[in-house]
């Protein structure tokens, strides 16, 4: 009872002081008395100095008695090795060695074109022919006299083999055979450039001259010809790189305009670095067995440039630098059974990096609680308590 009639007496006193308070700057303002103002306004000011100085020792106090409220609340994860395998990322252009654009080698009328476009052609058969111009009438008369002199040759060699007729006669008609018949082989080489052939096995992509059109030798452009099985994909890789990327590495190459992705291998690097740009070339073999992979197409590549079997990996949000430019993370060390401990900071030695994780070298071991939300805002040798989660647990 005397409990409630004390809190009695001391509402009343604050309703009382807050009325005299509201009633004397009530008054004091009607006065309309500058001085009378200024003087009142001087008086409330130290009384709210006063009264600030008051609260901020409550609030000292208050700070030492209640351990909990400064202790921030965190999440942490384990730290635990597994394979990491970085990837270099490079973009290159899909190509083919048998894509050829076929020109004439003998000048002339193209008479006959005997493939269409988008046929199947094997390697030497013949696709066109280029009038030759009276070749194949002096290659038959050519012939009637490489005959005769064959058969005059022949005749005084079984001669001169009984020791009939002279020596000389014998070396002319040899000759004069001889002469002939080389004569008749560069006729015949001439006609063989007036058919034109397939190079390789393939597919006829494009006619670009028709039949009947005159063509000239190494110029017109007649027929290209392309084989989608032995397609490769060539990329310039970094110097850098020349120990990492070598004949056999993984690669995962990815087609965007087709929404495709394959698993592959590097089937060739060059030996020679190019001087102006500090790269070497680098070939990727492309299995294309449906054919939906063009010349010429855009591909992401990613090659596997470096392994290590048991990386410690952790995300690259979490870790801070020093002004030496020394990176460090919070491990939680000396936790109790309310999920209390102590966040200490670790300086790191960091490796290689992979999307938002990178590779610690030095400063943690398997199985460290490092600090992950909240790292950034600890203190070293700070309280802290764990917030439990599905990937963090009271072990």
């Amino acid at each position: 009872m005397k409990n409630i009639i004390t809190l009695l007496i001391v509402a009343l006193m604050f309703t009382s002081c807050g009325d005299d308070s509201n009633n004397t700057v009530e008054n004091t303002l009607k006065s309309n008395n500058l001085e009378t103002i200024r003087k009142k306004r001087a008086e409330l000011v130290d009384e709210q100095q006063v009264l600030h100085d008051k609260i901020k020792q409550l609030d000292e106090k208050i700070s030492v008695l209640d351990t909990t409220k400064n202790v921030p609340l965190i999440t942490t994860f384990k730290a635990a090795t597994e394979e990491f395998n970085h990837v270099l990322d490079l973009q290159g252009n899909v190509t083919t060695k048998n894509l050829m654009v076929l020109k004439p080698e003998y000048n002339g009328i193209l008479t006959n074109v005997y493939v269409k476009e988008g046929q199947a052609v094997r390697k030497g058969q013949t696709l066109g022919k280029i009038d030759d111009g009276g070749l194949s009438q002096q290659l038959a008369q050519q012939q009637i006299q490489a005959d005769l002199a064959k058969t005059t040759f022949e005749r005084q060699k079984r001669l001169w083999d009984q020791k009939i007729g002279s020596e000389i006669q014998y070396l002319q008609a040899k000759s004069t055979y001889e002469g002939q018949a080389e004569a008749v082989n560069q006729i015949r080489q001439q006609i063989a450039k007036t058919i034109i052939k397939a190079p390789f096995s393939g597919t006829i992509d494009d006619i670009m001259t028709e039949q009947g059109n005159v063509v000239a030798a190494g110029q017109t452009e007649v027929m290209r010809i392309v084989n989608l099985d032995d397609m490769y994909i060539e990329t310039e890789v970094p110097e850098r790189y020349v120990n990492a990327i070598t004949k056999g590495k993984a690669v995962e190459v990815n087609f965007p305009v087709l929404g495709k992705t394959i698993a592959t291998t590097v089937r060739q690097t060059s030996s020679v670095i190019n001087p102006a740009n500090r790269t070497f070339r680098a070939e990727v073999a492309i299995p294309n067995k449906d054919k939906t992979i063009k010349p010429n197409l855009t591909a992401r590549l990613k090659i596997n440039d470096y392994t290590n079997e048991s990386a410690l990996l952790i995300p690259q949000s979490i870790i801070s630098e020093n002004a030496q430019g020394e990176q460090y993370v919070y491990v939680v060390k000396d936790k109790d059974n309310k999920n209390q401990g102590t966040a200490t900071r670790v300086v790191i030695k960091t490796g290689r990096t992979q999307g938002d994780q990178i590779e610690v070298l030095e400063g943690i071991e398997n199985n460290a609680e490092l600090i992950q939300e909240g790292a950034r805002s600890v203190k070293d040798g700070q309280t802290v308590e764990v917030l439990i989660n599905e990937n963090n647990q009271n072990g």
